[in-house]
Order: C-alpha cells, then sequence, then structure tokens
C-alpha cells in the first residue's frame, strides 16, 4: 500500500455490506436461512470463515467465495481513519428475512487460527497507520514494539477482583475454556520461579482447606505473579488477571527467557527492595 486507503462514507459501507451480502448468496444453496461471514486480518495476513445454515436449519461450514473475501478487504480498507486504524476482525450475519448485521473489533485481538508473524502486525502499522495511544498493548507485543509508558516496569496481576461485605472474594470474570485452560496453567508454571517459602497459604476460596497455596512469585520478564494465580485457576477455575491474560495469549503460550537482570528486577518489585541492576 503506497496510498492511504480513501475512507468510505457511512452509505457507502453500508452498500458494500450488502454487495458482500449478495457475494455469499451465490454460494450458498437455495431456501438458505442464514450466512455467517467472520474475518481477520493484520497486514497481509487474512483469515475467512463462512458459514452457511440451509433449508434443513443445519449450519455448515462454507468455502468464502473469492469475491465476497475482495469485498471484505475493500470495506476493512474504506473504514480506515487516520491515526485511528482500522478494524482487525468482523463479524457480518446475513438473514433473508431482516437486515444484515456487522460487528467490528478495531482494538480487540481476533482469535487467529494461525496467529500472525510479528511483521503482518508491523506491516499493518504501514498500511493503516494508528497513534501511539491507538496501539493495544497486546498489538504492541505482538508487532516487537516496546512497551507503552514512560516506565514500563515488571506489572503484577490481582488475584481476585474484590472483596463482598462478609470479606469473602468476588471473581467477576469468565472461565476458561478447559483446552486454554490448560495452555495458560503451562505458561505460568513454566516461568522461573524468583521467590519462594516452605510454607503454604490459606485457600481463600475454601478456608476449611489445609493450607495449600504455593507462595511462591514467577516472572516472564515483563509480569510477576503469585503462586496463587496458577493454584485458583486450577483448583477453582479462577482466570487470571484480564490484561495478563491477555499478555499470555499474546505470547501465544510460550514462556521468553527471562535473564538474571530481569529476575532480580522481579524479586525488587516484590520485595519493595531496590535492584543491583542499573
Amino acid at each position: 500500500m503506497s496510498r492511504p486507503p480513501v475512507p468510505l462514507t457511512a452509505e457507502q459501507q453500508q452498500q458494500l455490506v450488502q454487495q458482500i451480502g449478495y457475494a455469499f448468496a451465490t454460494a450458498a444453496p437455495r431456501g438458505w436461512r442464514q450466512l455467517r461471514a467472520e474475518y481477520r486480518a493484520v497486514g497481509r495476513h487474512i483469515e475467512v470463515d463462512a458459514v452457511i445454515t440451509g433449508p434443513d436449519g443445519v449450519p455448515r461450514p462454507a468455502r468464502p467465495p473469492e469475491p465476497a473475501v475482495r469485498l471484505l478487504g475493500t470495506l476493512r480498507s474504506g473504514m480506515y481513519r487516520p491515526g485511528r486504524g482500522t478494524w482487525l476482525g468482523a463479524v457480518l450475519v446475513f438473514d433473508p428475512a431482516e437486515g444484515p448485521r456487522a460487528e467490528f473489533g478495531i482494538d480487540a485481538e481476533p482469535r487467529w487460527r494461525r496467529v500472525p508473524p510479528p511483521v503482518g502486525f508491523q506491516d499493518e502499522l504501514r498500511f493503516f497507520p494508528r497513534a501511539d495511544e491507538y496501539i493495544p498493548d497486546w498489538f504492541r507485543l505482538r508487532a516487537g514494539l516496546p512497551a507503552a509508558g514512560p516506565e514500563p516496569g515488571l506489572r503484577t496481576p490481582r488475584v481476585y477482583d474484590g472483596l463482598d461485605e462478609a470479606g469473602r472474594p468476588v471473581v467477576e470474570r469468565p472461565p476458561l475454556a478447559p483446552a486454554e485452560r490448560d495452555r495458560v496453567l503451562g505458561y505460568l508454571e513454566a516461568a522461573p520461579v524468583v521467590l519462594a517459602a516452605r510454607s503454604y497459604d490459606d485457600d481463600v476460596f475454601d478456608p476449611g482447606r489445609p493450607p495449600s497455596v504455593p507462595l511462591n512469585f514467577r516472572t516472564d520478564g515483563t509480569w510477576v505473579w503469585p503462586g496463587a494465580v496458577a493454584y485458583y485457576l486450577r483448583e477453582h477455575e479462577v482466570a487470571p488477571d484480564p490484561d495478563l491474560l491477555t499478555h499470555i495469549r499474546a505470547r501465544n503460550f510460550t514462556v521468553p527467557e527471562v535473564g538474571e537482570p530481569a529476575r532480580e528486577l522481579a524479586v525488587a518489585a516484590v520485595t519493595g527492595q531496590p535492584s543491583t541492576e542499573g
């Protein structure tokens, strides 16, 4: 892309969505009840899924027609706004009895079938430039950009979201799907331990248990978290702090190498003592 994309008006966007629906309808059986298209893109990386509900009411995957894929790309390009970027994921639903419905995600990371390489995210910023404040943390990580803010520092997660009037922990996070839960646990427990005690802490969700919560801290060089995070995920299905979870997903569930300087900084962050690194 050598020139900025030409923005579409709201009316042109609606017309283009209609054309996308017609393109998908050409691949649908007669009497179809619903067409659903999901488009995910960053840079030159594109993923498109289509599901067609036929006359029997059963939704089935379908091969997206090429004209529809091209039109979706035109729509994404035409919805770019200078400095803000354009959407990375979209879901379009077409129903013969209703008008088309469309949802666009400009900042949330799509659920990729295959996570694009860093160059895809770097290309995205060249094709659709974003002001610094509009580049999400997860995108920065994917693109290999430095963390936002004057002091990147080590981040620490919330183990749960607060306490109720009786002093019981409150959790306001959806549980993870079993497959992802296992991958998140693998990440949390693969990071190196930087501090550990021989004793255990009480389980705040089940105070009747013998002390079982590991009193240790691990780090991946960006976050430092207590052993309680993995313990409560395994024992009580408490998902990690949403920001930490986004970070783990952006890392593709793979812990990076953590050198000694990063470990010392993690110890300093936990203990409040100054690091020898500087």
